[in-house]
């Protein structure tokens, strides 16, 4: 059972470094809607690729607040953070309570 454990240790450690990853980089996509990139920029072109299918999503789902202000990356930043709390520890407390 101790290889089952281990797997779902491993498990959680690469979903909380992807979700870390990928919080970083909406971060970086609302911080960069602040300005008016370059849309040919390889960076700009990266985060908006990465994470325009997900804030489309949302962003269809969610009502358009007063003033058109786009809340979709902050809904994407809390199911993040609930994802981690939630997905990833109960997978570290599975993973310990089979040990």
């Amino acid at each position: 059972m101790f290889i089952l454990s281990n797997f779902l240790l491993a498990t959680a450690s690469v979903l909380s470094l992807v979700l870390t990853l990928y919080l970083w980089i909406v971060i970086a996509r609302a911080l960069i809607s602040w300005v008016n990139p370059d849309p040919y920029n390889p960076i700009v072109r990266f985060l908006y690729n990465a994470t325009e299918p997900l804030l489309y999503r949302v962003r269809r789902t969610l009502p358009v607040m007063a003033g058109g202000i786009d809340f979709s990356a902050i809904v994407v930043l809390v199911v993040i953070y609930f994802l981690q709390a939630f997905l990833v520890q109960s997978l570290r407390d599975l993973a310990f309570s089979i040990r």
